[in-house]
């Protein structure tokens, strides 16, 4: 059994350096959101699947990897309300604190989003704020 355990940790240790190899060679800048996965762990819809996606030791690898080449991750505050906020006018909307709400429409503009969609370009916009300020 131990023998299988320790496959299973090498081979999320290859895909995850592998991924970060890949992202460290294709941007000059990674912006990332700075997670409590300790808290997400505790919570009773993620818990299991939270602790085993090696979320930190991908941190990790991507940090060394860019900063050996110069490059800069940015973390975003976990408080940022990235899903929340509209990337196009940055209205909050409260009612998508709700996760299986997947796709909802701006009150304020009428922009259609996608909720992973738009938390990635509200957390890259984020990030860029850090490296300009």
């Amino acid at each position: 059994m131990a023998k299988l355990h320790e496959k299973v940790s090498n081979q999320r240790k290859d895909f995850l350096h592998k991924r970060s190899r890949q992202i460290t060679n294709a941007y000059d800048g990674v912006c990332i959101e700075d997670l409590d996965m300790k808290a997400m762990s505790r919570s009773l819809n993620l818990g299991k699947s939270v602790s085993d996606n090696g979320w930190g030791m991908f941190t990790i690898f991507l940090k060394y990897k860019l900063e050996e080449q110069g490059k800069k991750l940015m973390k975003v505050g976990r408080f940022f309300v990235s899903s929340q906020t509209c990337s196009v006018c940055g209205y909050k909307n409260v009612k998508t604190k709700n996760l299986a709400l997947r796709e909802w429409d701006c009150p304020q503009c009428g922009n259609h989003h996608d909720r992973d969609v738009n938390a990635a370009i509200n957390i890259r916009n984020g990030g860029m704020r850090l490296v300009n300020a």
